[in-house]
């Protein structure tokens, strides 16, 4: 009960904190989600994996909008045909 317990409010926690930054949660929430369940079907770890997801997820956020804004600014400096 306690570990249910903890991910609920670790649960809690990124929810509030998504919606109080969106643009810097970017990631976080979806990564948090899948990594709990991992964790949980891994050994009973659902809060551990919600917070390797978060991280991960936040990552791959992270590098995807540096990835688009580079492809932009390729297009911008393509020349018209």
């Amino acid at each position: 009960m306690e570990s249910n317990r903890k991910a609920a409010l670790l649960l809690s926690a990124l929810f509030a904190f998504g919606a109080s930054g969106a643009a810097n949660a970017a990631g976080c929430i979806k990564g948090a989600v899948v990594g709990g369940v991992a964790g949980h079907y891994a050994g009973h770890h659902a809060v551990v994996g919600a917070v390797g997801g978060c991280l991960v997820g936040r990552h791959l956020a992270k590098k995807q909008a540096q990835e688009k804004k580079e492809a932009q600014l390729r297009a911008a400096q393509t020349p018209a045909q």
